[in-house]
């Protein structure tokens, strides 16, 4: 059966702009097929749309999907297109629909991309040569008509003489092609011939003749085999951020734009899907034409679509990280972000701003470090820049250098000094881009360009503060009429590169490098987040959500991802350390004292900031079920705790990296781990974080239960990350990325235990599946009133009132009230030596919510407990909203 007439035989059409989605991550150990397996559960659980990782075919092996190699092809190692059509003749029988994720900025590199292949064979005369970012022309002449392959494991020549280069029959074509070790790599159309007429060992590296003759050919290929380090200075195509095997696609081209939208429009056409989700949309040359582009063809082709399919406006979201009051442009017409704009808000609500002055100057007492986030990632972005970034800011240097030099004004400012200036315009950039030469210019473009200019001109001698200004004209304007065409494509060349640079030099130097040097507290560590922010307010988080629900009412609201640094519940621990402050700095202090006689005896030390960010780790990871007594599931937690450690000690760059690992402290960081852990060594140290854990962690699951809660109720489409229905202290990823026990969900589903007994036994996370399937059940009763219902901030009053926060949700004479505890923790631990995640009916003292204009008299009910809670004189007492289960979602 296909899945129209699964739609039409169940009757049930569900919209294109989802109720909730689940997010899955497909690979080959979890494809179509498996998904499929799972419709059901997940339409139990409330969802109405999957939303997929990209479905196209990439690299073998990948766990990700984001490395695409063939845009016209459903992945096989998914399942292929009909594994694709099972999953959703599954999901139409249920009334669910499909997002997925297109990948429209990179493309993976490698014997797999056919597109790839050609332009290594042909060059210029490939009919992609233009479909990559490829400058074909840079100022080092030997490369000019060539493309640069940096995958040499050591410098060319040392490569070339230790025979691992070799001529070889392709094992498909049996074409003659380069071989080294596992890659492969095209030889053209001439060369071919020449192999031909000799022997292959004629090309053998072991002989001095061999070597000259397969140097010589080589020398004649469209690229240039090179050492990986020299990727940083000389490349001349456009990366993924600085990931040497993805290259930038230009999408801004009608014929590459077509041919990477054919297999997306056609599942749209067929009724496959419902929408797209748009990866890295900053990679774009101009975001607000593809959005027009996607949006328009895909409205186009509503009229295709089979009966039983929605036929509303395709869902478009797309991955966008906002800095702090960065609107989301109007004019792109999309749906609105994949939700790290809601995960920052909610995550800095749950911090209590008391505990930022004790946790910083901790902070700087143990890491020596007394420059706050900003000021640390402005040197990180100096560093990126002369290292990583070197190649694409010398391309910008030499069109900006042409573009002064056309000008008898301007043609004395050398390219030194543009440079020197270019990079303190670029350290100091606030946001992720500008969006100059889009159809409608933004205001906040013409901020961003003065906020760095500021920063510059601070950093810069006057001499060079003119310079500054025409830099930031070039770069932040579209080009005067007048010019001639050569300046104008000058013009917008720069342009074009200087927002495709200001966006992975942003992500590098706060995503993958200040995140990872910064450890004040690492909750706020997080994609979309500032850690340099430590906590927003009530009034400030109603505001946000206001602004979202009056801009962007479908966006997607997410606290948990596939890219997050953290599970969405080791955050919420961890943001208790905010009101813990002092007993978890009394613990460090005793911690690190007593670990110096570990340290000694292991060898070299770990840094004390790397030694703090470690324990925050592990209060963090720490699963519920643990006993300091369980040696195997204490191995296991030394395990994923050391993989992260690896990855935060190489991406911060300080005392190791992933360019040159520094084995030995790396090798005393992981020996100083698994001591820490080990009961039979540090057996009090181990008692003591298992009994803050235990403590602590369950005002932490106090917060995550608000934080869910919030995702599921505020306005925009909530979404599920795979496995996350239970409590989820994943680290980065892989960590993040674990396969799903599917048994255990199901099982849950036939749990009908009560509310008080889900309370009682939250360790086992059936509290926090329980809070999310009867709130996806109130939103699947009433989907209008979340959806469309106005949001109504409400007032606390009484004894306890800063310690909760409530709104409500009205549409058409109908309405829930929500209402969450917010900065309870000493209300939770006071209730005992054994709390449990909830306040206690008599710490809330008189405290009430004012619900003037809603109610007067009568009863609510909580569609999370089950029990009524009675309203008087418009108002309703938090003590009874909240008696039985820790938060209330209550309607009439």
């Amino acid at each position: 059966m296909n899945a129209a007439a699964a739609s039409t035989r169940a009757g049930i059409v569900a919209p294109t702009v989802p109720r909730a989605t689940a997010r899955l991550q497909f690979h080959a150990g979890f494809p179509f097929e498996a998904a499929a397996a799972q419709v059901d559960y997940f339409h139990a659980l409330g969802v109405s749309h999957l939303y997929a990782s990209p479905v196209t075919r990439a690299r073998p092996g990948s766990m990700h999907g984001y490395d695409t190699v063939d845009y016209g092809c459903v992945s096989p190692e998914l399942g292929g297109e009909d594994g694709l059509r099972e999953l959703v003749a599954r999901l139409r029988g249920h009334g669910m629909g499909l997002i997925v994720d297109i990948v429209p900025n990179h493309m993976g590199v490698g014997r797999d991309n056919a597109w790839w292949w050609s332009v290594l064979k042909l060059g210029r005369a490939s009919p992609y040569a233009e479909f990559f970012d490829i400058d074909w022309e840079p100022a080092d002449p030997a490369l000019c008509g060539k493309v640069l392959a940096p995958f040499l494991g050591d410098q060319y020549g040392q490569v070339l003489a230790s025979g691992h280069l070799s001529v070889q029959p392709d094992e498909e074509t049996g074409e003659p092609v380069i071989a080294y070790f596992d890659a492969r790599f095209p030889v053209t159309p001439d060369c071919a011939a020449d192999i031909a007429a000799r022997p292959l060992d004629a090309y053998d590296a072991a002989r001095p003749e061999g070597r000259a003759r397969l140097h010589a050919l080589l020398e004649r290929q469209h690229y240039r085999l090179a050492w990986w380090r020299t990727a940083a200075e000389e490349i001349n195509w456009r990366r993924f951020f600085e990931v040497s095997d993805l290259i930038g696609v230009r999408a801004e081209r009608e014929d590459t734009r077509a041919a990477i939208h054919a297999l997306p429009f056609r599942l749209y056409a067929e009724g496959l899907i419902d929408g797209v989700r748009v990866d890295h949309i900053d990679g774009l040359a101009d975001p607000e034409a593809y959005c027009r582009y996607l949006r328009e063809n895909l409205a186009a082709l509503d009229a295709d679509r089979p009966p039983g399919c929605p036929r509303d406006a395709p869902y478009i979201v797309v991955e966008k990280i906002l800095a702090a009051d960065e609107p989301l442009p109007a004019s792109w017409r999309v749906h609105g972000t994949t939700g790290y704009d809601f995960m920052n808000d909610a995550g800095a609500l749950l911090h209590h701003p008391a505990g930022e002055a004790r946790l910083t100057a901790q902070w700087e007492a143990v890491s020596g470090e007394a420059r706050g986030f900003r000021a640390l990632v402005l040197d990180v972005r100096r560093r990126l820049l002369a290292q990583s970034f070197a190649g694409e800011c010398d391309a910008l240097v030499r069109i900006l250098h042409r573009i002064a030099r056309a000008d008898l004004a301007t043609r004395d400012w050398g390219a030194p000094a543009i440079r020197r200036v270019l990079t303190e315009l670029l350290v100091h950039f606030p946001v992720y881009r500008t969006y100059v030469g889009g159809e409608t210019p933004l205001a906040a473009d013409e901020v961003a360009m003065g906020i760095a200019c500021k920063g510059a001109r601070q950093a810069l001698r006057r001499a060079d503060h003119g310079l500054l200004e025409l830099l930031a004209q070039w770069l932040g304007q579209v080009p005067d009429a007048p010019a001639t065409p050569a300046l104008r494509a000058w013009r917008r060349e720069a342009v074009r590169r200087f927002q495709q640079l200001t966006a992975p030099l942003a992500a590098k130097s706060v995503e993958d490098t200040g995140f990872y040097r910064y450890g004040r507290l690492l909750s706020r560590n997080e994609v979309g987040s500032d850690p340099g922010v430590f906590s927003l307010d009530a009034e400030s988080f109603h505001r946000k959500v206001l602004a979202r629900a009056a801009r962007f009412p479908d966006a997607m609201l997410a606290t948990a991802t596939h890219d997050h640094k953290r599970g969405e519940d080791a955050r919420a621990r961890l943001a208790v350390l905010s009101e813990l402050g002092d007993e978890w700095l009394r613990l460090v202090d005793a911690w690190m004292r007593r670990h110096e006689d570990v340290k000694a005896r292991e060898g070299p030390r770990p840094a004390r900031a790397d030694e703090y960010m470690l324990y925050q780790t592990l209060f963090g990871a720490w699963p519920l079920d643990l006993a300091v007594v369980d040696e195997a599931g204490i191995a296991a937690l030394a395990d994923r705790v050391g993989e992260w450690q690896t990855k935060s000690l190489r991406e911060a760059k300080l005392r190791s990296s992933w360019v040159a690992p520094a084995d030995a402290y790396e090798q005393a960081c992981d020996a100083f781990l698994r001591a820490v852990l080990d009961p039979r060594r540090n057996g009090r140290s181990l008692l003591e974080l298992s009994a803050f854990v235990a403590r602590a962690g369950a005002a932490g699951a106090l917060n995550s239960l608000a934080q869910t809660l919030l995702r599921l109720t505020t306005p925009g489409v909530p979404d599920l990350y795979q496995g996350t229905e239970f409590w989820d202290f994943s680290l980065v990823d892989p960590d993040n990325r674990r396969p799903v026990d599917y048994g255990r969900r199901r099982a849950a589903l036939k749990d009908d235990a009560d509310a008080a007994a889900a309370v009682a036994g939250w360790r086992d996370g059936h509290i926090k599946f329980r809070l999310i399937r009867r709130a996806l059940a109130l939103r699947q009763r009433d989907p209008d009133l979340f959806r469309r219902g106005d949001y109504l901030p409400l007032a606390a009053h009484g004894d306890a009132q800063d310690a909760v926060l409530a709104f409500a949700r009205r549409h058409d004479g109908r309405y829930a009230v929500v209402v969450v505890p917010l900065h309870a923790s000493a209300l939770v631990l006071a209730s005992g030596p054994s709390p449990v995640p909830h306040v206690p009916s008599r710490a809330w003292g008189d405290t009430f919510i004012d619900l003037s204009g809603l109610a007067r008299d009568g009863s609510l009910r909580n569609a999370l407990d089950g029990r009524s809670c009675a309203v008087a004189d418009g108002t309703v007492r938090v003590a009874d909203a909240l008696a039985v289960f820790p938060v209330a979602l209550m309607h009439a």
